[in-house]
């Protein structure tokens, strides 16, 4: 425990050597801290990608069909799985080309709900999914990248002020 302790002090003074003071260092691992989160349009089938309070990068999606819409809310990513197997109630399906999940699953705190890639890439820009975000496999391997679990997701179901705000550099 006592080694712990050293190497982590060690590492502190390295570290204050490279960037001037041990504060300073603190400060610039601080100042490159990004602020994270998406923001995503029910109605407007798009989702965004915010990084320090700056769009960096907007998807089209497919959202809920009528009889299973997607959620509206604020929602905290909990995992990430790349290359995802398919669990349905009599049905399983290995990663791969007939994946309905497709090549990503990022997981919402919401039990069952995520943001996924698709075997069915016509049908983006459609509500015809069972309640999930789906993006293009190209798309979501792109979001994967960028997010982490404990990142906010916002999906909203009407258009409102925030969902303006938020679009308004791509309309």
């Amino acid at each position: 425990m006592r080694a712990n302790r050293v190497m982590a002090v060690a590492a502190l003074v390295v570290a204050g050597t490279m960037a001037g003071t041990p504060a300073q260092a603190a400060d610039s691992v601080v100042s490159e801290a990004v602020v994270r989160r998406v923001g995503g349009s029910i109605p407007d089938r798009k989702l965004a990608v915010v990084e320090n309070n700056e769009v960096v990068e907007v998807f089209a999606v497919a959202v809920g069909a009528p009889n299973s819409p997607s959620p509206s809310g604020t929602f905290t990513i909990v995992n990430r799985v790349a290359n995802p197997t398919y669990y349905h109630p009599g049905k399983v399906i290995a990663p791969g080309p007939q994946n309905p999940i497709g090549t990503r699953w990022i997981g919402l705190n919401q039990k069952g709900y995520g943001i996924h890639g698709t075997d069915e890439p016509s049908s983006i820009g459609y509500a015809k999914s069972h309640g999930c975000i789906r993006l293009r496999n190209t798309d979501v391997e792109r979001l994967f990248e960028r997010v982490r679990p404990g990142d906010v997701v916002e999906l909203h179901a009407e258009r409102d002020a925030d969902i303006d705000q938020l679009f308004a550099s791509i309309r």
